[in-house]
């Protein structure tokens, strides 16, 4: 059973939005933390987003705090990115992880990562 699986990316214009879905396998979701995490070519893989599964705490990278919301959805085991306001910047391969805790994640470490999916941004 594949642990993370993403969806939802596509193609956007500037100022535009999108919802990202990870729908998680039971065995992934009891995780306590999950969270986002974008690349672009040629570059580090970022932090975005965590949240916790006990309370639902989140967290956020400044980079898209304001413009970007995490949540979750324990009956259907899934956590969802939120994105409002879309810039060409965003333009990268997004990814769902889960870790034990979301000290983890913000320290850009994940124990599942899912295979990613495209979100381009064209201004």
């Amino acid at each position: 059973q594949v642990p993370l699986v993403e969806s939802g990316g596509g193609l956007v214009q500037a100022g535009g939005s999108l919802r990202l879905s990870c729908a998680a396998s039971g065995r992934t979701y009891r995780n306590e933390a999950m969270g986002w995490f974008r690349q672009a070519p040629g570059k580090e893989r970022e932090f975005l987003a965590a949240i916790t599964r006990t309370f639902g705490d989140t967290y956020y990278a400044d980079s898209v705090k304001g413009r970007f919301t995490i949540a979750r959805d324990n009956a259907k085991i899934t956590v969802y990115l939120q994105m409002t306001g879309l810039k060409p910047e965003d333009t990268a391969v997004y990814y769902c992880a889960a870790a034990p805790d979301t000290m983890r994640l913000r320290r850009n470490f994940a124990d599942h990562w899912g295979q990613g999916t495209q979100v381009t941004v064209s201004s």
